[in-house]
C-alpha cells in the first residue's frame, strides 16, 4: 500500500472491519494499518480479534469496541457462559452455550476429556481481565494452559505472554517464536522468519535462499539489538531471551508444527526441532545471542 497509494484507496474505500485472529497482530502491524486507512478515508478503520475454537463455532469472545492496541480479545458471545477456573497463577476459559459442541461424534472418551463435571467445554486457553474486576472491559488471551512450563529454577513460564511481546519486539523480522527452556536455567527461542522483511535489510536479498538470507550479517544484527533490548526490560528470567535461532526449514502441517488455521503449535515444534533446541543453548554459530548495551 505504501508504494500503490490508488490500491491503499481501493481496499480501504468499502472496509467497515478489519479482522485478525489465530495469533497475536505486532503493534507496528497495528499502527501502520491505521495509519494507512487514515490516510486513505480520513477515519480510522475498525481493528479488532476474538477467540474461540471449532468446538464453538465459530467464536466465544469478540471485541469491536475502539482499541488503541491490539490483544483485546473482547466480552462473550450473547448467550454463552464463560467460566474462568484459577490455574496455577492462570484463568482456565470454559464455556457452554447454544454455539458449543455437546460433544465430538462417536468418540465418548475425548467428550468426556474436553469437558468439566459442570458441562462446560475446556478451551485450553488462559484469559487475564483487561481491567482486573471489570469483564466488560474485555480480556487478553493469556497463553495455553498446556504451554506452560517450569525453568530449572521451578519458575512458571506464561509463554503465551512471552510468544506475543517477543515476537511484536523483533520488529517483524519473525512472524512468529517458539519459546523454550523447560527443565534450564534461561529461556531461548526459535524465530519463525518473516522474508520480506528480512529482505528489506538485505542487499539482493530478494535472490537469496532462505538459509543464504538467514546467515547474513545484517540479519543477525537486526535479530540481537531488539534482542538485548527485550532482555533488558525484561522483569524476571521467565521473561528473558536472550538466546535464539532462526528455522530454515518451513513449518510442517503434517507433524502438527502449524495448525489448520495457521497458528504455531509451540510444543509439536519443541517435539519435531529438538536438534534445534540443543542448538539454540550451545556454541552453534548459528545462534544469535542478544545484543549488549
Amino acid at each position: 500500500m505504501n508504494r500503490d497509494p490508488e490500491f491503499q484507496d481501493v481496499f480501504f474505500s468499502n472496509i467497515k472491519i478489519l479482522l485478525y485472529a489465530g495469533a497475536a497482530m505486532a503493534q507496528h502491524t497495528w499502527n501502520e494499518l491505521e495509519r494507512l486507512s487514515i490516510e486513505a478515508t480520513g477515519r480510522r478503520a475498525a481493528l479488532c480479534t476474538g477467540l474461540g475454537a471449532t468446538e464453538t463455532a465459530p467464536f466465544a469472545l469478540l471485541c469491536t469496541d475502539p482499541q488503541d492496541a491490539p490483544g483485546n480479545i473482547g466480552v462473550a458471545a450473547k448467550g454463552l457462559t464463560l467460566m474462568l477456573v484459577p490455574n496455577e497463577g492462570k484463568l482456565e476459559v470454559r464455556a457452554k452455550g447454544p454455539n458449543v459442541t455437546p460433544g465430538y461424534w462417536r468418540n465418548p472418551a475425548l467428550t468426556a476429556e474436553a469437558f468439566d463435571e459442570e458441562g462446560l467445554y475446556c478451551l485450553g486457553d488462559a484469559l487475564r481481565f483487561k481491567v482486573p474486576g471489570d469483564p466488560g472491559q474485555g480480556f487478553f488471551f493469556d497463553g495455553r494452559v498446556a504451554e506452560k512450563f517450569k525453568l530449572g529454577t521451578g519458575t512458571w513460564v506464561a509463554v503465551g505472554a512471552v510468544r506475543a511481546k517477543l515476537t511484536d519486539a523483533l520488529g517483524g523480522l519473525a512472524r512468529d517464536v517458539v519459546i523454550a527452556g523447560g527443565g534450564r536455567d534461561e529461556l531461548a527461542a526459535l524465530l519463525v522468519p518473516f522474508r520480506p522483511a528480512m529482505e528489506r535489510l538485505v542487499p539482493g536479498g530478494d535472490g537469496m535462499s532462505d538459509a543464504a538470507l538467514i546467515a547474513a550479517p545484517g540479519i543477525r544484527e537486526k535479530t540481537a539489538r531488539p534482542l538485548g533490548a527485550f532482555a533488558a526490560v525484561a522483569t524476571g528470567s521467565s521473561m528473558r531471551v536472550r538466546r535464539a535461532i532462526y528455522l530454515k526449514a518451513p513449518l510442517d502441517l503434517d507433524k502438527g508444527e502449524v495448525t489448520d488455521k495457521g497458528s504455531v503449535n509451540q510444543r509439536a515444534v519443541l517435539r519435531e526441532r529438538g536438534d534445534l533446541v540443543e542448538a539454540v543453548y550451545s556454541d552453534d554459530p548459528r545462534v544469535i545471542v542478544a545484543a549488549k548495551g
